[in-house]
Parts: C-alpha cells; structure tokens; sequence
C-alpha cells in the first residue's frame, strides 16, 4: 500500500475494474428484491454544474447502500436531449443542434464516468435518438384513436419579427427575450392531451404517495384545483345567447354588480364592432403576458362593454365588463364579479366605481370589537364598508343578507345549497365539479423535437401517419435563422402523399413539447425492447423505488410522468398505477452563505447551518427562517449556481484538483439533501483533508501488520471494550441515518468521530490489532457508498481479495453495545466538576456517595452544606450547596 493517498490513480484504478467486472449491469433474472433508483436525467447542456453533481451523487450514494444490502439495484443514465436551447446554441455557434447535443452528451458521459457513479450504460438513451420517439409517436396515435388527443385554435405568446411562438419565460416585460420585439397573443391551432380525462384520479392517488413529501403533494393538488360550484347562465338578450359563468360561490350570487368577460370572448367580439375604444382595448390585451405570475401582480384594467346580462334569479340588468384579467382559455371566459366579498374584484369595482352589494354577514360579530359594542354593531352598513378591503369579507362562515326572504339569514352552506337548487329548477344553471387543470398542450413551433405525425389531406382531412412508415425523422438539411420554425422553411419536409387517398397532401410540422420525452423515460431504462415501445421486464422493475431530482419539477414534470403512466397502463404497456414510490426534492447548490437578521437596532449573522431557506426555480428567495426559534430573517444576497449567472464551480476543476471522491464526500456532508447547500472552498479542503487522514490510518495499521486472528470477545480490556462498543453504536446510527432517514452528514460525521477514536487507539496486542482490523474494515464498508473509490483500494489495502462493492452492510453486534459501566458527569451548582464511572445497576444513593467521595469534586464543596443532590439516571449528579 503507497504511503500517500493519490486520488487520481486510485480512482481511475477502480473505475477500470468496476467496469471490467460489469457489477452495475442490472438483470431481471436475479432472485434478489429488486430495488429502481432514478436520478432526473440531465438536459446535455455541455458540462455538469454543481446541482447535476449533487442529484446524481444522492442516487448514486442510495443505490451503491441498498446494493449492499443485497438488492438487485437498476441505477441507469441517459439523456433529455430535445428542447429549444439545442436551437439557440446552433444559431450562436454555426453547428448543427444534433451535433452540438451529441457532441454535449459525449463529454458529459464522460464526467459521470470520472465521479463514479454506478450506471448501467449498456440501459442509456437519449431522446432525439429516433428508435426512442419513434414510440412516442407510435403512443401518441394511439391515444389518437382513444379521442384522448384533439387539436384546436389556442392562444399563445407570438413573436411578429421571429414568427414563432414563444413560452411565458421567453416573454420579459412583454417583448421577445430574443429580438426585444413586442409580443402579441394569438390564436393558432395546437396538439392537445386529455389530461382532465385522468384530473379526478391525479388527485385522489395523491394519498396513495406516502414516500412523496406533503409539500410535493399539495403544489399538485393546488394545481390540479378540484372545486365544487355551480356553472349558470346570464341571459344576454342582445347577443341571444347567454354569458356562461362558473362559480365556488353561489351563495354571493345575489351580490353580483357586474360581469367580467375576456378579450377574446363573443360578447368582447360583438361590442368593439361599434366601440373602437373597446377594438383598441382587446388590441392591448392581446399584447399582455399570461403567464400566471405576470397575471397575479399586473394593473387590473377594463372597459365596459355597453352590453347588459340579465341576473339568473333577479332578472336584474347586469352590465358586462371586458377585463385584462379574465382569459379565455380559462374555464368559460367569463365571471361574475361580487366586488364586496371577493378582493380582485373589489379592487376592480374601486378603480371604475361600480357599485358593490354585501350579501354576507359575518357571524359572530367581528372579534375585534368590545363585546357592549358588537351588539350596537351588527347592521350591516356599519359592519361592511367600501373604503378598504379586509378579509373577512369574504368570509365563509356568515349567513346571508340582502338576498331577499328566500334567502336572508341562510348560513353559507344551507345557501349554496339552495341557490344551486333554485338556478337548477329555473333551467338556469346546475352544481358542477371543476378543475383547475387544463389541457396539456403538446404543440411547438420549433426543429429540434420529436416531429408529430400527422398528415393533413384535403379530402380525408387529418390522417395519421401509418404505423409502418414511423418513426417520421427530423431533416438534417435545416436553415437555423430564427425566423420561422424551420420545418415550416424546409422545401420538402412538409410535402407528402396521403396514406389513404394517395394524393399530395401536407405533414404536420409542429414539434412535440419535451415533457412528452421525460413523461416516460422511466419506463424505458426498465424496458430492454425490440420492435416494441415497451416489454414486459418494464413490470419487473417499475414503480421506481426512489426518484431524485429538484423541487423546480415539483409540479408539470411530476404531474405528466404520473399522467403518462395511467396512459401507458390503460394501453396494457405496464401494470403500475403510479411511476415513483419515493420522492426526494434535493435542495439547491447556493453560491451564498450568510444571511442577516435586523433587530433591537443591530445586525446578527447566521450561516446557511442556521437558516432554512426556501428559494424559487431561478434561485430568487422566497422565506428565510431562523432554524433555532423560527424568526424571519432578512436576506442579503444569495443566488443559485449557475453557468448563465457566472457563479458557478467546475466539477471538472475540483476532480482533477481534488478527486471525485472528495466533490462526493463534501456534496453529501455539507448539508441534509432537502436543504439548500451552501458551497464552500474551505468544505472542499475540509473533505480532502479527512480523505487523507482516512488513508493514514489505515496506512499505518496495514504498515503495521494486518490482524493474525479475530477478536476475542472474552478477553477484551476495558479499553477495547470501548472501542468495540463506539464502533456499533456507529454501525447502528449509521444504518439509520442512511436507510431509514436518507440524512448522510451525520452519517459521516460518525465515522470522522470513529477515526478520531482510532487515532488515539495504540493498542499493538493480538485483540488489539484485531479490533483496529474490524473497525477500518467496517468504516470503509460505511464509507463505500458515499466515496467509493478510496474504500476499493482500502479494502485491497485491508487483506480482501473481493471487491467492496460486492461485500454486504456491516451488522450490529448486539452483545458490543451492553454497557458494564457508565461515565455520568458531576456538577457543583451546575457547573462541570468531575467525571464518575458508575457500575450498570448503581442504586441513586450509591451513585451520590460515589459522586461525594470523588477527589476532585470533593476540592469544589469545600465542606460547604449541601442543599440537594440531583441525578438524571445514567447521565449526570449536580450537588447543589
């Protein structure tokens, strides 16, 4: 064994004899529990960041530990190769996207391979690899046939000097983030998927995710939005045909005061035929963001309509506004508006002075007033006032006023109740079950995606591309200029003959968006086909065990992998209802690390150990508390790593600097893996700095000479003991950290107290050697997950002939953690004086004499009177005198 530790030689020994061995090749046949770890696969941008590093290191390190404990592990890697950015770089770099994405794929392979990471690769795909969306085509056809797949006219964010459409991150302050040129809404013709055929079941097998964190489960929830209300009519005699509306609120119906209907809606349409300040207006809105952020926080506007709606119940004449924040694509395109009991509204009737009604009372009086008072309060005038919204107007819990006596004093649910009931036997209106979710549209304008394969036939209308002439494959010869999508551009891309007809007809030239390509890559790694898009080894290994990845993919990501699986098995491709068992959200690598808490007129520092930050997708903070009491805490600076904010590190730098097992040691030590991990320099030295310490000890107990026999258990010393019982205590904390609670910092933090133990053990006798072998031995078992390549040359080191990588967990020696005696520490008015051994079964008043007798306790009575004694059992005696 060399007597310093060089990590790139060792390191590149073991991958070498990993790879010869092939022990990460994953197989059905195995008798063994099979156990699917999957990472997020990697869109091939060029080079890994720090947040790649630390996802794929979590997988790794939780799949090298249930291997060990002897599990048939699938941990594969590919690539989400289609997207725009492919687009982008081939314009800036004059290179063609297949060959830039390639070309990214090669190098970035090659960096997985220097950290180790255990990857099945013989499993590896990309997905503009044709033989992979040749399937998703074949899939999408077929759902074709369902009527779970339609097309329809939809607004989008189009670019006038680009031609395309472009995505709501691609619109800043309403101009193309490319060419700056002001963006427009229009109307164009898209792909969609029934995802709100699966809404019910998406939600209610959220409770079936008991591995999947709360948080997790609710932003779906949240954006699936199941609400129960009622969807009714207002009649509109001038259009002769009636304003539909859907609410959660029937019971303010009698509340309304106006109507608010979208830009693009019939009612919109008709009234700027004769108001050109209404025609300028929809111009306007046709130039805003829709994006759901940039809806939250715009300037509410309008114009009324001139065009009046009879109220369903009253036949009170309702005027109808056109407003900015009402979209079409958005349930029916219209709402009512209660401007006393809902905010935005309320703001809206503020700004245009409409009036306003309140219909609901709170119930009791409000508590905020003395109890003589609410009783001379509870007319509603003095209770309701147009002057400032507050939150209790929109209240659930009241009762119902100014709604006539049919309604008057109802509590809300008895009136939702019965307004539903009235609106149903008018004809007017009936209780409906709504959504939140909207259809997946699946249509982009762009080259570097999975062509759709549809052929447009002016005598058979749309047909699909026969089975037998998929996959239909991406042209090589495009023009990348920006202006128009390029398979749009191509001189005969487009141009074809019908399969049915035989005449010329046109192909479809809309792109697949890329969430199809990762909606069912899972199933892929755990499918080995032929001429099929799945086989049956696909059941063997799916549901995934665990699945790693950012919170960013928290919610459209997650959601359409579960929505494509239900897909996949109402097709009888798979067995499982849901794709992932276990979910873990890994926190985001933060280029900060200190935050500041203003109070009483002075500043505190905290680092990121004491400050749980929570951050957006781009790394803007959203709350920052104080872990100790939960104080909010005021943010400098901090920002996600990133290559595109120039604050990222280089792996590559810190491996050929430091060796990947180093980057893997301080990935998983700085932080717990849903937290955000603060990177920095001295941590890297830090773990380099334990490596080496690590290799020392067992360079000098190898140098030394390996143990000649086994411990004898019967003829152990105190000491040795000692020794033996720290080391399966460590076993068993280790064990639980790693498998039960997924935390791995204090996992190795255990094994750093170890050696520091082992350091201070001298003993050079037959047990004492033997004791050194078993706990270097079982720190390099525990270790092997997390740095693998140093633990393969220390078990070489230690006498094994085996690879780690095929040795089992170390057990827990049972009988090692009886205790004969117990170290309890004694204080003198709460202040550490001594240390007692105590015999296991000392009486209380046995371990007080034996605390009053201690020599050096005894210097800190002075023979002063004592007033009491405590003792907390096992732990502590404080004489109190």
């Amino acid at each position: 064994m060399q007597e310093n530790y060089q990590p790139l030689m060792i390191e590149q020994d073991a991958q070498n004899a990993w790879e010869h061995s092939g022990v990460f090749k994953a197989s059905e046949s195995s008798t063994a529990d099979k156990y699917y770890c999957l990472s997020m696969f990697p869109y091939p941008s060029g080079k890994l960041h720090m947040g790649h590093v630390r996802n794929y290191t979590i997988g790794d390190v939780i799949s090298r530990y249930q291997r060990m404990l002897g599990k048939n592990v699938l941990q594969p890697m590919g690539w989400d190769a289609f997207g725009l950015p492919a687009e982008n770089a081939a314009m800036q770099n004059n290179v063609h996207p297949a060959d830039w994405t390639y070309s990214n794929i090669d190098y970035m392979r090659d960096q997985l391979k220097r950290l180790g990471f255990g990857y099945d690769w013989d499993r590896e795909i990309a997905t503009c690899d044709p033989s992979y969306y040749k399937w998703e085509q074949w899939f999408f056809l077929k759902l074709l046939e369902k009527g779970l797949v339609y097309k329809k006219t939809a607004p989008v964010n189009w670019c006038p000097n680009d031609m395309t459409v472009l995505a709501n991150e691609q619109v800043i302050d309403g101009c193309c983030w490319r060419c700056d040129t002001q963006v427009e809404r229009k109307e164009i013709a898209q792909w969609f998927l029934k995802i709100t055929a699966y809404a019910e079941e998406l939600l209610t097998a959220l409770d079936t995710l008991d591995g999947w964190p709360e948080q997790v489960k609710t932003m779906q929830a949240n954006w699936i939005g199941r609400s129960e209300g009622v969807e009714m009519d207002f009649a509109v005699p001038e259009l002769g045909e009636p304003v539909r509306i859907y609410t959660t609120r029937p019971d303010t119906l009698m509340g309304v005061t106006y109507l608010a209907v979208a830009a693009e809606h019939p009612l919109a349409l008709k009234a700027a035929e004769t108001h050109p300040e209404i025609e300028a207006f929809i111009h306007e809105c046709k130039m805003m963001e829709t994006s759901e952020a940039a809806m939250e926080t715009m300037e509410k506007r309008g114009v009324a309509s001139g065009i009046s709606a009879l109220h369903p119940i009253t036949g009170e004449a309702v005027p109808v506004w056109i407003a900015n924040f009402v979209l079409m694509g958005y349930g029916t395109g219209a709402v009512m508006s209660v401007p006393a009991h809902d905010q935005r509204d309320y703001e809206f009737a503020r700004k245009y002075s409409i009036p306003m009604r309140q219909v609901i009372e709170e119930t009791p009086p409000l508590p905020t007033y003395p109890a003589q008072i609410s009783s001379m309060i509870r007319c509603e005038s003095e209770l309701w006032t147009n002057d400032k919204w507050q939150d209790w107007y929109a209240t659930k819990n009241g009762k119902l006023i100014n709604s006539s006596d049919e309604f008057n004093g109802m509590p809300f649910k008895v009136a939702f109740d019965a307004i539903a009931k009235k609106l149903e036997q008018d004809g007017k209106g009936t209780r409906k079950t709504n959504f939140r979710l909207r259809d997946w549209g699946v249509s982009r304008q762009r080259y570097w995606g999975a062509p759709i394969p549809v052929i447009y036939c002016d005598g058979c209308g749309t047909v699909p591309v026969p089975e037998q002439d998929l996959p239909v494959t991406l042209p090589r010869d495009v023009v990348l200029d920006g202006s128009q999508s390029p398979l749009v551009a191509h001189p005969t891309f487009s141009k074809t003959t019908c399969p049915t007809c035989g005449k010329p007809a046109r192909r479809e030239t809309d792109t697949f968006d890329t969430f199809m390509e990762s909606s069912w890559y899972f199933a892929r790694f755990a499918s080995q086909p032929g001429n099929a898009m799945l086989d049956t080894k696909a059941n063997h290994w799916l549901p995934v065990n665990y699945y790693i990845g950012g919170i960013e993919h928290a919610i459209l990501h997650l959601l359409y992998a579960r929505f494509y699986t239900k897909l996949l098995r109402d097709e009888g491709l798979i067995t499982c209802d849901e794709p992932f068992k276990k979910l873990l959200t890994q926190g985001m690598v933060v280029a900060e690390t200190f935050y500041q808490l203003n109070g009483h007129g002075h500043k505190q520092y905290y680092n990121l150990t004491q400050v749980d930050v929570e951050c957006d997708k781009k790394g803007k903070i959203i709350s920052a508390k104080l872990k100790t009491d939960g104080s909010e805490v005021t943010v400098g600076h901090i920002e996600k790593m990133s290559k595109s904010k120039n604050n990222g590190v280089d792996p590559q730098v810190l491996i050929d600097q430091y060796g990947a097992d180093t980057v893997r040691l301080f990935i998983m030590f700085a932080a717990p893996p849903e937290q955000s991990l603060a990177w920095s320099d001295s941590g890297v030295e830090g773990a380099f700095r334990f490596l080496k310490r690590l290799w020392r000890q067992v360079h000098l107990h190898v140098s030394s000479g390996l143990a000649a026999s086994t411990v004898d258990k019967a003829t152990l010393t105190p000491e040795q003991r000692n020794v033996r019982r720290q080391l399966h205590q460590t076993i068993q904390k280790v064990s639980h950290d790693v498998g039960v609670r997924t935390i791995f910092n204090t996992a190795i933090a255990a094994n750093m107290e170890l050696i520091n133990t082992m350091s201070k053990f001298t003993d050079e006798s037959a047990n004492g050697k033997a004791i050194s072998q078993e706990v270097l031995e079982a720190i390099v078992l525990m270790l092997s997950p997390i740095v693998p390549h140093i633990c393969h040359s220390l078990w070489q080191a230690l006498g094994h002939e085996k690879a780690v990588m095929t040795e089992t967990w170390p057990q827990v020696d049972e009988a090692a953690l009886v205790q004969d005696e117990l170290e309890m520490m004694v204080q003198v008015n709460g202040k550490l004086r001594g240390k007692i051994a105590v015999p296991v079964g000392t009486s209380n008043d046995e371990v007080q004499a034996m605390a009053l007798a201690d020599a050096q306790v005894q210097r800190f009575l002075e023979g002063a009177p004592i007033k009491k004694i405590i003792v907390v059992p096992k732990k502590l005696i404080n004489i109190v005198i």
